[in-house]
């Protein structure tokens, strides 16, 4: 286990299908979590009980803003910065409206700039970051009806590059994680869940289905000191569905 003892990280879509089980992980290597939220889960984050639960909504920029400003203000820097929160709306190109293309682009990509913006100034002043992206292989694959979902997964990639390149001299690494097919909430947008499992299990090298502990291994592990010399990559881990 990764040591995160006296590391503040602040992480988006802690309740969902991977950020509950990363935030539970996150927890038990020590670190302060500090979880941005929609709305309030019933019962808070499941298995990290001290998680601090901060509801905002990330298409809201201002308040997204002064929100985080406000809790470094009052708490000091963030060390590790988990952009995971994403939204998925699924139609085919000719029947996305404007406005659904505009709010993934929200929430999927210049939400993560702004958090980015406001944490890295603290980390600038200690010479030491972590800013982690959830990208997604969909950028590879680019299945039918998600174009929004992942014409923003590609801008994030290349953002992640571009603030590698910022915030490199400052001693802060930005790195993007892609995840493949994990059993979550996301999986209900396919109508037939057996044959969706299967053929996700004949698409894999790795003839399993992933773990949500699979995606925070790898996420614990870039956030880490270890992985002081990793940054701009997009690392998949998705059972070698994408090889190439």
């Amino acid at each position: 286990m990764h040591n995160y003892n006296n590391r503040r990280v602040l992480l988006t879509g802690a309740a969902g299908g991977l950020g509950a089980p990363l935030a539970k992980m996150l927890e038990r290597a020590g670190a302060e979590v500090i979880a941005l939220v929609r709305s309030e889960p019933d019962g808070g984050i499941p298995g990290a009980p001290k998680a601090r639960i901060i509801m905002v909504d990330l298409e809201d920029f201002t308040e997204l803003e002064s929100v985080v400003n406000a809790e470094i203000a009052a708490n000091g820097p963030i060390d590790t910065l988990i952009n995971n929160a994403a939204i998925y709306p699924k139609a085919r190109v000719t029947g996305l409206e404007h406005q659904e293309l505009e709010r993934v682009l929200k929430v999927n990509i210049i939400a993560p700039a702004i958090l980015t913006k406001c944490c890295a100034e603290g980390m600038k002043t200690k010479h030491f970051g972590r800013v982690i992206n959830i990208s997604s292989i969909q950028f590879d694959l680019a299945f039918e009806e998600l174009s929004a979902y992942v014409a923003s997964k590609g801008a994030l990639i290349g953002i992640t590059r571009t603030m590698a390149r910022d915030l490199g001299p400052y001693g802060i690494t930005v790195n993007a994680v892609a995840p493949g097919a994990f059993k979550t909430d996301a999986e209900k947008i396919h109508t037939d869940p057996e044959a969706y499992s299967q053929f996700v299990l004949d698409q894999q090298a790795l003839k399993r289905r992933g773990t949500p502990e699979d995606f925070a291994n790898l996420v614990l592990f870039l956030g880490s000191e270890q992985a002081g010399f990793i940054t701009g990559q997009n690392i998949r881990v998705d059972g070698g569905w994408v090889t190439s």
